[in-house]
């Protein structure tokens, strides 16, 4: 079996690329031609300094919210944390719910879950369209 993603799995549309070196297929559509393609360059990480700066938040209280699974982060082949590059735009999410409601950051957790959970259920009853001709609530 290929570890190399089946034209059927990504859609026809072009899956991104992956860092391993393993190949990704692009095209249009089914009846375009394909190319094999191969990433050069590693996905872009951030350090634990680096996502500090940014956020302007204290190393050990960034370690916190990876501890309280309030961000995500791997370890790095060293064993340092290493961060996607949207790590800042959530830490300020989650300060922005703590000065704006006054959460703890073990509630502020659920709070994520569930705005995560109405903004599926939005995009769904979006995509459905209305029934009646009413406009949306939201």
């Amino acid at each position: 079996m290929s570890d190399r993603p089946s034209w059927a799995a990504t859609g026809g549309r072009t899956a991104r690329p992956d860092a391993g070196g393993r190949p990704v297929r692009t095209g249009a559509d089914a009846t375009a031609s394909t190319a094999v393609r191969y990433a050069l360059v590693a996905a872009p990480r951030l350090s634990l300094d680096a996502v500090a700066r940014r956020s302007g938040l204290h190393p050990d209280l960034v370690r916190r919210f990876v501890a309280l699974g309030l961000v995500d982060a791997e370890r790095d082949a060293s064993g340092r944390l290493v961060f996607d590059p949207a790590a800042p735009a959530v830490l300020a999410r989650v300060q922005r719910l703590r000065t704006g409601l006054c959460l703890n950051y073990a509630s502020i957790g659920l709070v994520l879950d569930l705005l995560d959970r109405i903004s599926l259920l939005e995009a769904a009853l979006r995509g459905r369209g209305t029934r009646s001709g009413t406009p949306p609530w939201t």
